[in-house]
């Protein structure tokens, strides 16, 4: 029976088990976001959470304690350093756990674990700038020629070619040349 077992062994031995989240939450430090089971990462978000909290004060004794769970230098000064300021205003839920379907070859579940504050699509710095650029690609067609025609300078050159003929080109008014016809005939 597995009464009050309070925490997922993975199948692993204990000092296994340690050496592996140790591993997995230095990874998730470093580059922000891992894929693992979907398993992994729950046991992770237990793991690690706490030594974010743990991150927010930066004293001599936090960061040995941090360090005796992480064993990796590292990861322990990009904690301290980035990931502590940008959590610093958070309660709480510094990951987030997405879940990616299946694995091919065993069919466990696949999961993406990442840290809140570093997806910049969901906290919408990349979506604002996509916005940006579709507003600026939103044009009529005379526009976009005359930007393409500034961007090269060949280009530019077609383009001033054309303009000339047009400006010497203008008509004179119509009833001048009316008076001159009116003259000729008379």
């Amino acid at each position: 029976m597995r009464h009050r077992r309070n925490f997922n062994h993975l199948s692993r031995t204990s000092t296994h088990r340690k050496s592996m989240l140790s591993n997995m939450a230095s990874s998730l430090i470093l580059k922000k976001r891992i894929n693992t089971t979907l398993a992994k990462a729950k046991a992770l978000r237990v793991y690690v959470e706490p030594i974010i909290t743990r991150a927010k004060e930066d004293t001599t004794h936090s960061r040995r304690v941090v360090f005796s769970y992480l064993q990796n230098k590292e990861a322990v000064t990009e904690l301290f350093r980035e990931v502590s300021q940008k959590v610093a205003n958070r309660p709480g839920g510094y990951t987030r756990i997405l879940k990616t379907g299946n694995r091919l070859g065993d069919s466990a579940e696949m999961a993406l674990i990442e840290l809140v504050d570093y997806n910049e699509y969901l906290l919408g710095t990349k979506a604002d700038e996509k916005k940006e650029k579709a507003g600026t690609r939103r044009r009529r067609g005379l526009g976009r020629k005359k930007t393409v025609a500034e961007a090269t300078p060949v280009a530019a050159a077609k383009s001033s070619r054309k303009e000339e003929p047009e400006a010497a080109a203008e008509p004179e008014p119509a009833e001048p040349e009316a008076d001159e016809t009116t003259s000729e005939e008379k």
